[in-house]
């Protein structure tokens, strides 16, 4: 077993790095990583895209670029302290080109547009501020308070809030569909802005939630959704591609 780093006299390979991964819960994330960069290389491959020689030495040179190596025997070096072969670098930036021009394909801004198209109510987002308290009698009589004067939920929310947004005054700020627990989500979107929710009980019974909505926003196609929607995207097609392959860990 070949060492990849020494502590004195201590040798370590790869198998004790791979076990210690394994032992802490890193493996399957490293692992996860590397599969669904590679199912975009195939796919890409199987699409046909093509990459260019010029793109190549492109990427090349930004990566040396940004490594601060200058001359060649810079990169010789870094790659000799790597134990990487210049082969294995070539195949490195390649393989980085055909996921990001597969990626580009599938978060295409016409895939985004139509997805939201699809599939816009669940962009509707709100502005909500809540206050959480230890007992089902406070949050109550929270209630009974703000009902009669909801123009002090911040104020309430400051002086006794067990949250770490009452500093804020209890602004959790703009959310989308799914942030928040299942049976909250529903009469929280339902409500009207300044409606008071609540309390819900957490599973446990160790704090109370009182929620209100500030503003209410129909969805929107802005930066912020497009980022989301690239990600669903993104995660949808790597999901329906990991079918098409048998995948085990080894």
């Amino acid at each position: 077993m070949k060492p990849i780093v020494r502590i004195d006299a201590e040798r370590i390979g790869i198998e004790e790095c791979v076990r210690i991964w394994k032992l802490t819960g890193r493996f399957e994330g490293l692992i996860e990583e590397l599969v669904r960069d590679k199912l975009a290389v195939h796919a890409a491959k199987r699409h046909g895209i093509q990459v260019a020689a010029e793109e190549i030495q492109e990427r090349a040179d930004q990566f040396r670029r940004v490594q601060g190596l200058h001359r060649a025997a810079d990169m010789n070096n870094y790659l000799d302290a790597l134990g990487v072969t210049l082969d294995d670098f070539e195949v490195f930036i390649v393989e980085g080109l055909y996921q990001e021009k597969m990626m580009a394909e599938v978060c295409s801004e016409q895939a985004v547009q139509a997805y939201f198209r699809l599939n816009s109510p669940r962009f509707d987002s709100i502005e909500v501020s809540h206050i959480v308290l230890d007992s089902e009698g406070k949050a109550r009589e929270m209630v009974a308070y703000l009902e009669d004067d909801p123009e002090a939920f911040a104020d309430m929310a400051r002086e006794h809030s067990l949250a770490d947004t009452r500093e804020q005054g209890g602004l959790i700020g703009k959310v989308l569909r799914g942030a928040l627990k299942t049976d909250v989500e529903a009469k929280v979107f339902n409500a009207a802005v300044g409606e008071l929710l609540g309390p819900f009980a957490a599973p446990d019974r160790s704090f109370y939630e009182i929620f209100v909505v500030n503003a209410k926003h129909p969805a929107a196609l802005d930066e912020d959704t497009a980022a989301e929607i690239r990600r669903l995207l993104r995660e949808e097609w790597l999901a329906a591609r990991a079918q098409d392959h048998v995948i085990e860990a080894l």
